[in-house]
């Protein structure tokens, strides 16, 4: 791989992902060899630290996306990075479970033409670290060009980065907070207060909130194409008669996933019939839904 690194020196994109044998020393010769490098996927390198990093932060100034999914990076890493590659637009870090605040403050301060960051999975940390409301609003005070944003998983959060978002980050496009459980509705009426470009969002086990978050994201967010509430289980019909006549119902919604809503009735699918590009529901173990609504359902749109 040195001799890779050493004679394609104008390479600019390069995907290693799955390659588990890849060590610190393959970065340091990109880092050395590689200036033009822009796009550089690294996902399930498991032998990958902080080395790699730094080494890239010195020597891969045009770098715009880096995917480090699944490694061992931290906050040292993370924040050489940021300081030596301010071009970057994608942060893709699933499973880094040793990020922490501190990183993600890093991120907020160095990386203001950031628009994509994914953070699934970031929550296994040491008892001495926490990843939290904080580090996120660090994002959101720094990265106002953020588009897309994933943190599921991360189990702590709390409104106060749904209020943040709305602050910081009103061209929001994709918001995945899966498995947040601790997510209310006073969150989500804030960031449909002011993201109006919200397309798609994962809402999946959310167990907090109610129909009240259905008719905020209704009347503020009226581009929405994709809408995850599966396992919200205090969501009802009159929720989903809440999208139904939002105009996103009309011109944007093509997948709206229910599964595991046990308040979700026949009624929430004869309210659906009106939505014109609507192309796929998810029902599995709704089980006030039968048959016979989803045939009703599917002749009608």
């Amino acid at each position: 791989m040195r001799n890779f690194a050493k004679w394609c020196n104008n390479i600019e994109e390069l995907d290693l992902t799955n390659c588990k044998k890849i060590t610190d020393s393959m970065c340091v010769d990109l880092g050395q060899h590689c200036r033009r490098l822009q796009r550089l996927e690294l996902d399930s390198c498991i032998q990958i630290t902080d080395a790699s990093l730094e080494a890239i932060s010195r020597g891969c100034p045009s770098l715009e996306y880096i995917d480090v999914s699944w490694s061992g990076i931290t906050d040292t890493g993370l924040d050489h990075m940021c300081r030596g590659c301010p071009r970057l637009k994608a942060i893709v870090a699933k499973g880094c479970h040793l990020i922490s605040n501190d990183g993600l403050r890093s991120v907020g301060q160095h990386c203001s033409q950031l628009r994509h960051l994914n953070l699934k999975n970031c929550f296994k940390l040491s008892q001495t670290k926490h990843f939290d409301d904080d580090g996120i609003r660090g994002i959101t005070r720094g990265c106002h060009a953020l588009e897309f944003l994933c943190v599921s998983g991360c189990l702590h959060l709390s409104d106060s980065i749904l209020l943040a978002l709305s602050l910081g980050c009103p061209k929001l496009r994709t918001l995945e907070v899966a498995g947040c459980s601790q997510l209310r509705d006073i969150g989500f009426q804030a960031l449909a207060k002011n993201c109006h470009e919200l397309r798609r969002m994962d809402l999946e086990e959310c167990v907090l909130i109610t129909d009240t978050t259905l008719q905020h994201l209704a009347r503020g967010c009226p581009l929405l194409e994709r809408l995850s509430l599966s396992h919200c289980e205090l969501v009802t019909d009159a929720g989903i008669e809440h999208i139904a006549q939002g105009e996103c119902s009309s011109e944007h919604l093509a997948v709206l996933e229910l599964d595991g809503c046990p308040l979700i009735s026949d009624a929430a699918l004869n309210c659906l019939a009106a939505c014109r590009t609507l192309q796929r529901i998810e029902l599995y173990d709704s089980q006030l839904v039968t048959k016979g609504g989803i045939r009703k359902l599917e002749v009608r749109i």
